[in-house]
């Protein structure tokens, strides 16, 4: 099995040999790629900022501020600097470019709406939005920013679509803060959750989709769960390891007769998981590593969750995921989703919905976040204010899209001897095991499970 998975990787390292035509007129292609979004634009000039600093963003620049950009083309700062930090062009417009094109483009009918909060680490007091809260880039409470960013994640590919900035309580009651930052006086306190519910309004019709899901800090108020389930949206969202829940498939105490009849006892779902049996996990094939499959191993189970006023919620469905390393098979990481999706959902497509949001470790949203901010400058701003925050953000989402684009098209092109590319034909898998491909929807009927099988067999994420 080893000298198989040996050679399908030196395969694999074969194909990233990139052929020369996928850079042939890369200029070219920018040109007419960014023709949709500076239509909106008025003024020549801002046309020609506007895909003189998206080039820059794509360059090769350590880093992507307006002066490195600027010097890079052989320009003056303060032209590029007032275009991005102080015009007034409007930036919705090509965020719903944006959006339109990333919806007609990666449409599919099982696609995933993420949405994920990302910091930026900030050292003074002046920035819009700055203040002392949690930086998951951190990893702690620090001096930061924080943007509530949108993804769609399809089976072809991932992007971001939408950021809003997050301005903590203290900013929006500072008339004279606000003033200084350029804070629009229709701007009030939105909580985090609020801005992913407005997003969702305005977007979610242009992106075809069957799942919301987001990380811990999305799943953790009950509210937004209570919400998403009331206007029928279908969510699979993270929720902290303290989360408590009442397990509606294990018999409630014996009734005394007496008073009112007894209810299951609130529990952890950390406590939860240690006294499930080995026998009620499913593994899960999600993707191929260097070393063999990965797989994770998935349990689900209906219950009711405690809300912040220490009631019952409405009903749903406890997924828990873990993985384990593959020598010592310690468990290393095990993540709590809580989702109102039929208790009959198959295992692979709680699992398919988690590797989305927030699994292994970096789901797909964080991994949109990170290429805009390692390839496209999406943190490289110098800007304060509230109009160049998303000047700068929408123009480093653009040039993201591109990089996906571009991406796409190099999948696109024959990459072996007489036959057409196709990224799956080096998956190995099993021939005996079943397979599923990341865009099928849910079975119309549910598949019998067996012991074995859920013990034994990983059911593949990806098709063989």
């Amino acid at each position: 099995m080893e000298a198989k998975y040996e050679a399908r990787k030196q395969e694999l390292l074969d194909e990233c040999v990139v052929a020369p035509q996928v850079f042939e007129r890369v200029l070219p292609r920018l040109e007419r790629f960014m023709k949709p979004f500076i239509e909106s634009l008025v003024r020549k000039e801002q046309c020609e900022h506007a895909s003189t600093f998206v080039q820059g963003l794509l360059s090769d620049l350590e880093h992507k501020n307006v002066e490195s950009i600027a010097y890079r083309f052989g320009q003056k700062r303060m032209p590029l600097q007032w275009f991005v930090g102080r015009s007034d062009w409007d930036h919705e417009p090509l965020r719903d470019e944006l959006v339109r094109q990333v919806g007609q483009q990666l449409s599919d009918a099982s696609g995933v709406i993420v949405f994920d909060p990302s910091g930026f680490p900030k050292s003074g007091k002046e920035s819009v939005g700055v203040g002392r809260q949690w930086c998951g880039r951190l990893g702690k409470v620090d001096n930061c920013q924080v943007a509530i960013c949108m993804g769609y994640v399809s089976s072809q590919e991932h992007a971001l679509v939408d950021s809003r900035l997050f301005l903590p309580r203290d900013w929006t009651q500072n008339k004279q803060r606000r003033k200084k930052a350029g804070v629009p006086k229709e701007i009030r306190y939105r909580t985090r959750h609020q801005l992913c519910l407005e997003m969702l309004a305005q977007h979610g019709e242009k992106l075809p989709h069957t799942w919301i899901a987001g990380d811990d800090e999305m799943g953790r108020p009950y509210w937004f769960r209570r919400h998403l389930n009331t206007i029928k949206e279908q969510y699979l969202l993270a929720v902290p390891s303290n989360t408590q829940v009442r397990d509606l498939e294990v018999e409630p105490p014996d009734d005394s007769g007496h008073g009112r009849p007894p209810k299951r006892p609130w529990t952890r779902v950390d406590k939860w998981v240690e006294a499930i049996k080995k026998r009620d996990w499913t593994k899960v094939d999600v993707r191929d590593g260097s070393k063999g499959p990965l797989v994770i191993e998935v349990v689900r189970r209906r219950v009711v969750a405690r809300t912040e006023k220490r009631q019952e919620g409405h009903e749903e469905v406890l997924v828990v995921t873990r993985f384990r390393e593959r020598d010592t098979r310690r468990v290393v990481q095990t993540d709590y989703y809580l989702s109102n999706a039929s208790p009959e959902t198959n295992h692979a497509e709680f699992a398919r919905v988690a590797k989305a949001a927030a699994w292994p470790k970096r789901g797909r949203i964080e991994e949109c976040i990170q290429r805009a901010k390692s390839e496209a400058g999406l943190a490289d701003y110098e800007v304060r204010n509230w109009r160049g925050w998303h000047h700068h953000q929408i123009l480093s989402l653009i040039a993201t899209w591109f990089l996906v684009t571009e991406a796409r098209r190099g999948k696109k092109m024959d990459s072996s001897d007489h036959r057409p590319t196709n990224p799956q034909r080096n998956q190995f898998h099993p021939p005996a095991l079943p397979s599923m491909r990341y865009s099928l929807p849910l079975p119309t009927r549910a598949r019998a499970e067996t012991h074995s099988q859920r013990t034994c067999s990983p059911l593949p994420l990806e098709a063989a």
